[in-house]
């Protein structure tokens, strides 16, 4: 009994590779002494190795089975040592998994893929991005960034990672590939409650963005509109300001009732007709080429770029740097794209 206890002992605290290898090769030997001792018995290689794998996982079938006494006192042996050495790695490659689900949950996993989109700080609004972007693309992935312990979403969803660290530090960054990523969304920290301090952070944050990925798209909220200004030397590509952009929304519905429904539609995918960015064609010269043939399909176009004065440009040409974009159904959309 003292001799199994410490043979388990000795097991378990060998590296996972060597104990890999050990299993491998008395696996192969048990298979080549069964063979020998009995060939006329068990056939084959395969059929002894068949044999040897159902006796070291107990399944024990009994269609194959031992006739000699030399090959019944080695199938003992067997029973000894390989029934204990497979469970040991079997339960080795249990515990990886339970450590690799751990360390996920956690953060602390690097992401390795590409043409993800990062996004900074969690908090509600973060929640709903994910939530819009899973939604409005059936295959981008989000990399969340934040200092939280856990994950603050189900990673049940196989499109979000979680990465745990100080977004303003480089090597948060780099854990979560953002050279490969598509784009990035840097909200506001809202657990600092002076407007100038969250700005103040999210510049930082922003910097290190920009020094890490000076290429990578970035959309960045903004507390306070004055303090765009000291995002000059960055390069962000679009400005969220939070305050200011609810105000201006609640005016708008209070001076015409129902339009609130209309941005609704607009900003997202889960509300009636959306605004989707479509690609120039190659028979379209004039904005008005576009524009009927768009109609035609179903589909209105509203503007080039920020430029939403298309129906007075009806007749001018449409550069080679034009960026469309049109409202329609998601079904129009994916018809617009073949």
């Amino acid at each position: 009994m003292h001799f199994f206890l410490r043979l388990s002992l000795t097991l378990i605290k060998m590296k996972n590779l060597t104990l890999l290898l050990t299993t491998l090769i008395f696996i192969f030997f048990c298979t080549i002494v069964m063979y020998i001792l009995e060939p006329e018995n068990f056939e084959t290689i395969f059929t002894t190795f068949y044999f040897v794998m159902t006796t070291f996982a107990t399944v024990g079938y009994g269609d194959y089975s031992p006739v000699t006494v030399a090959g019944k006192f080695f199938s003992v042996f067997m029973y000894l040592i390989g029934i204990g050495l497979l469970g040991v790695v079997i339960g080795k490659i249990v515990d990886s998994f339970t450590i690799l689900r751990r360390k996920r949950e956690e953060g602390r996993m690097n992401y390795m893929k590409n043409q993800h989109i990062i996004i900074v700080g969690w908090s509600k609004k973060t929640d709903i991005a994910v939530k819009e972007i899973l939604d409005s693309e059936p295959t981008t992935e989000i990399v969340i960034v934040d200092q939280l312990r856990q994950s603050p979403i189900d990673l049940a969803y196989n499109r979000v990672h979680y990465i745990q660290g100080d977004p303003t530090e480089a090597e948060t960054f780099e854990k979560a590939n953002i050279t490969k990523a598509k784009s990035v969304i840097i909200f506001s920290d809202d657990t600092i409650h002076d407007p100038s301090l969250k700005d103040a952070k999210t510049l930082l944050v922003a910097i290190t963005v920009e020094r890490l990925a000076p290429k990578i798209h970035s959309t960045v909220e903004v507390a306070t509109e004055k303090h765009v200004s000291n995002f000059s030397h960055v390069k962000v590509d679009e400005f969220i300001l939070s305050q200011e952009t609810i105000s201006h929304l609640a005016v708008r519905s209070a001076l015409y009732k129902g339009v609130s429904q209309v941005f609704s539609q607009l900003i997202s995918r889960q509300h009636g007709e959306d605004l989707y960015k479509i690609s120039k064609k190659a028979d379209w010269s004039t904005y008005n080429d576009a524009f009927q043939a768009l109609l035609q399909n179903g589909a209105t176009l509203i503007a080039d770029r920020h430029l939403l004065d298309i129906n007075r440009r009806l007749n001018e040409t449409i550069p080679e740097e034009a960026v469309l974009y049109i409202i329609c159904n998601r079904e129009t959309y994916e018809k617009l794209k073949k």
